[in-house]
């Protein structure tokens, strides 16, 4: 998923007889602008991805969706790997304006799709295009980091991103979990793309003055890597036929899957950095690292609070809000390793942050055990995204400052690829374990827009989902010490 120069736009010759100007942050009169733009753009994307997560178990329920819970969520993932490399090379060919202003656009679109979907494979269907957004938007918004800002103050800057998560961590359950008690689930959807309006208006204009045009101006733009592009096609192709196959769970899905993993290979050795699969040191690592931290966490966090609402009764917002400790958490992980005088411990403090994600996912499980209060999951879940923040912006911070400012584009659309597939394939698997051990039944018995009533008991479904994944962020562990070069 060649060191990156900072561009020195803070950095000015000595002035005889002149006290040197005090360093600007990212809130000093260069950045101000473009700091708010961008991050206001994470805010919109922070927003929806809590709001959408709290009004997901009454839509699929709704729309007879539960056994294609998972692929709700992976159809997003699956169609912004492909987005991912257009946008890195778009990016790197005429600037990061252009796929950040169509992803935010198609962004909306899909919301509004899902909004006013009358089945779950058109609800699903929008989950597809808004992918197509979100991965236009997050590449295009890492090469404007590193067009933008010296590479001092870039830690502070992914710092901001992690805090932009606050207010809608808190806030998004409870607001969406009101609407679709009172108003329905649809108004969920709908009503989000009102905020995109705010992002256009702050961000395109100062990326407009101060990342636009290729990063070599003088030089003759290069033409788009049909390769490339190929091989993004194959691997979301790919994606979405293992996912297909691990939700129909018939012998004549080994089709699919078969033709799926012939796809998935040859794409993911070309988009991802040589030595990626093997945690070879350095950037191979730091790729590897973001998809295996991603992935677990995404994957086992999509179920909670469906578990929550069919197995404990949980209303759709009680259930979302157990969640919502963990904005302020994830902020604070990334707040403490975005301090300088930390730098020389980032290795063992994200492998540190990694065993806690691995506990996290571990103990969420728990709450199938009618004994266990409810609220230790927001307590596991705030411990885990305390890791998570610690791990997500340090790989962030290390791509940039392992890429050339001509590979900005395609080095952070590996590590977005490594990121969105890892989501995919893992919630295939978790998806495929929750439906074979009968998880598809979970919500037939529950009534009412809140959630309420009882659902068939189906512990042994949910623990297939998160137990495995657990695992897999220990995996995480031994992968993020390997993400410094010898």
């Amino acid at each position: 998923m060649s060191v990156l120069e900072p561009r020195d736009a803070d950095v000015t010759a000595p002035v005889v007889d002149a006290a040197p100007a005090p360093p600007e942050g990212v809130l000093g009169r260069t950045y101000r602008a473009l700091s708010i733009g961008i991050v206001s753009v994470v805010l919109l994307i922070a927003f929806e991805a809590t709001a959408v997560g709290t009004a997901m178990p009454v839509a699929a329920r709704e729309l007879d969706g539960i056994p294609l819970y998972a692929f709700a969520f992976s159809a997003y993932f699956t169609t912004s790997l492909f987005a991912m490399v257009l946008s890195g090379q778009w990016a790197d060919r005429s600037g990061p304006l252009a796929p950040l202003a169509s992803g935010i656009g198609a962004f909306g679109a899909g919301l509004l799709l899902s909004g006013t979907a009358g089945g779950m494979w058109m609800f699903i269907l929008g989950r597809a295009v808004q992918g197509i957004g979100g991965g236009l938007v997050i590449v295009a918004l890492y090469v404007v980091i590193g067009r933008a800002y010296p590479e001092r103050i870039r830690p502070a800057i992914m710092a901001a991103f992690s805090a932009a998560w606050i207010v809608p961590s808190v806030v998004g359950p409870l607001a969406s979990g009101t609407v679709t008690e009172h108003l329905g689930w649809r108004w969920v959807f709908v009503g989000i793309p009102v905020l995109i309006l705010l992002p256009l208006g702050l961000a395109l204009p100062a990326i407009r003055r101060m990342a636009s045009g290729p990063a070599d101006a003088e030089a003759d733009p290069e033409p788009f890597d049909r390769r490339r592009i190929r091989l993004a096609l194959g691997i979301s192709l790919g994606a979405g036929l293992l996912q297909y196959a691990g939700q129909d769970l018939r012998w004549l899905s080994l089709l699919p899957a078969a033709a799926g993993a012939a796809l998935l290979v040859p794409a993911v050795r070309g988009l991802l950095p040589t030595g990626t699969l093997r945690a070879a040191r350095g950037l191979p690592a730091v790729v590897l690292l973001r998809g295996v931290a991603a992935g677990s966490f995404i994957a086992a966090e999509s179920f909670v609070p469906l578990m929550l609402v069919t197995q404990r009764g949980l209303s759709p917002t009680m259930a979302g809000l157990s969640l919502a400790a963990g904005g302020l958490t994830w902020a604070l992980g990334s707040y403490v390793l975005a301090r300088p005088r930390l730098e020389p411990h980032r290795e063992a403090l994200m492998v540190g942050g990694m065993v806690l994600v691995a506990l996290a996912i571990a103990a969420a499980p728990g709450v199938l055990i009618e004994a266990v209060p409810v609220w230790t999951v927001a307590v596991a879940w705030g411990v885990g995204c305390f890791g998570m923040g610690m791990v997500i912006a340090s790989t962030s911070v290390l791509l940039l400052k392992l890429s050339a400012p001509k590979e900005a584009g395609a080095n952070s659309a590996a590590l977005q690829i490594s990121d969105g597939l890892a989501n995919v394939l893992l919630l295939a698997g978790g998806g495929a374990a929750f439906a074979a051990l009968g998880g598809g039944a979970v919500g037939a018995s529950v009534h009412g827009p809140a959630g309420s009533g009882t659902a068939g008991s189906h512990p042994a479904a949910f623990a297939a989902v998160f137990l495995p994944m657990a695992a897999v962020a220990l995996v995480g562990a031994w992968v993020a010490s390997r993400v410094r070069a010898r």
